[in-house]
């Protein structure tokens, strides 16, 4: 790969900014940060550029799990079940991933993103309280547990959406506000985040002088939107969530249709 020149390099550094603002406040940063990489390097090498992406990324959700660590101060028994099997589950999605068919993917996700963005949208209530469910008993933790490694798999696997998905399947399965979701995601985030690069890394797939420009930036994205949301609230939270679930279903719904031939 010849270096990027120096606009290139701006450009990138403002969209993963803004993905990591996006990533902190409720994950989803990924539908910015890394259609901005394919445009940038249209002949990289898949693995090239999904390992670039997560150098940024991780950067991005380091900054904005300390921030929330920090400031909302999640519950660790919960957490850290949630993050130590995320990263089981994503080196093991990262592992079996070769052996997955890709066209498969759009479809079921599509399916999965509209159900959840429904299922929000006709219960304004979830995720504005807290109303944990088993709080306290392995049945909690053990839930905990089972989200991490299910969307740590996916993380692996392939990984839009992965924040989302975990900001979602705490506030539905297990009963907490969006703002205390949103702190846990971001610790597991980080799990699946560095699980990948476990795999990419000896693998020699970063482009190191990219994905340091990326991670600097979604640095900054990232402690300025973990600031954002835990000022805003809750409710602010669920506002965004419903926004980048429907721009990943346009997005995904788009894909789906070109690669049926529908348009």
């Amino acid at each position: 790969m010849n270096d990027p020149e120096l606009m290139t390099l701006v450009l990138l550094g403002l969209a993963a900014a803004c993905a990591g603002w996006i990533d902190a406040v409720v994950g989803g940063g990924g539908l910015v940060q890394l259609p901005a990489l394919m445009v940038a390097f249209p002949h990289a090498a898949p693995a090239q550029l999904l390992a670039t992406n997560k150098l940024g990324s991780i950067c991005g959700t380091s900054v904005s799990s300390a921030t929330y660590l920090r400031r909302v101060k999640p519950d660790l028994r919960t957490a850290l079940p949630l993050a130590g099997f995320a990263f089981a589950g994503s080196v093991t999605g990262a592992a079996v991933a070769s052996h997955i068919p890709r066209s498969a993917f759009n479809p079921i996700i599509l399916v999965v993103l509209v159900c959840v963005g429904a299922y929000t949208l006709l219960k304004p209530s979830m995720g504005q309280l807290e109303n944990l469910r088993h709080a306290g008993t392995r049945r909690h933790y053990g839930t905990a547990a089972a989200i991490g490694l299910g969307v740590g798999f996916y993380d692996g696997a392939l990984g839009p959406g992965t924040g989302s998905f975990f900001v979602f399947a705490l506030v539905s399965l297990l009963g907490y506000r969006f703002l205390e979701a949103s702190a846990k995601a971001k610790l597991a985030n980080f799990a699946t985040n560095l699980a990948s690069l476990v795999v990419f890394i000896p693998a020699g797939a970063v482009m190191w002088k990219v994905g340091l420009v990326l991670g600097l930036a979604n640095l900054a994205g990232g402690y300025i939107g973990a600031r954002t949301a835990v000022s805003k609230g809750a409710g602010f939270v669920r506002v965004v969530f419903v926004l980048v679930v429907g721009a990943f279903v346009v997005k995904i719904g788009y894909d789906t249709a070109h690669q049926f031939g529908l348009v």
